[in-house]
């Protein structure tokens, strides 16, 4: 089952998603906007075959045979209670792709709030540490304090409103 806590991570899980839904049931603060980002992988499929057009009482038929065209990743950011949503596709999912869009983020999308709060899931690339790889010392160190970080549980990405969205 894939909604399943495993019973070895119980307090891991359930220390995460109450502090994940303690975020969620904060009131709207324009200085403090709380933001979800995701992201995920894509493949780029054609088919092979042309499908069956649909006919009366028969759906479209498709091959299931296809062709892989290579891959893309989508990142997501929504502001749930502003119902924002930004999403972009990129031709890969890199530490330095992370940290692009976490500036983006801050400088450009919210310019004047005093902290960003964002959720999401606990990829290896999701760290401030990427920030410091992808940019000087001294921006990642200004980015970084810009940010209130939670992380989704293990197991719980679907806590994550910005999955949701994608």
């Amino acid at each position: 089952m894939c909604w399943c806590i495993r019973p070895e991570q119980n307090s891991a899980f359930v220390a995460a998603m109450e502090d994940v839904l303690a975020v969620y049931e904060r009131p709207y603060d324009g200085n403090n906007p709380v933001v979800c980002m995701d992201e995920k992988p894509y493949q780029i499929l054609e088919d092979t075959r042309p499908p069956l057009p649909m006919e009366p009482g028969s759906a479209q038929r498709e091959d299931c045979e296809y062709q892989r065209n290579g891959t893309w990743s989508i990142f997501i950011f929504t502001e749930p209670l502003s119902l924002w949503l930004y999403a972009q596709a990129s031709a890969q999912r890199t530490k330095k792709d992370w940290a692009h869009h976490i500036q983006w983020l801050l400088n450009e999308q919210y310019p004047d709030a005093k902290k960003i709060v964002l959720v999401m899931d606990n990829v290896n690339s999701h760290t401030i540490s990427s920030l410091y790889e992808a940019l000087s010392p001294e921006e990642a160190f200004c980015l970084a304090g810009g940010l209130e970080i939670h992380y989704t549980p293990k197991q719980g990405s679907w806590l994550n409103i910005g999955e949701i969205e994608l």
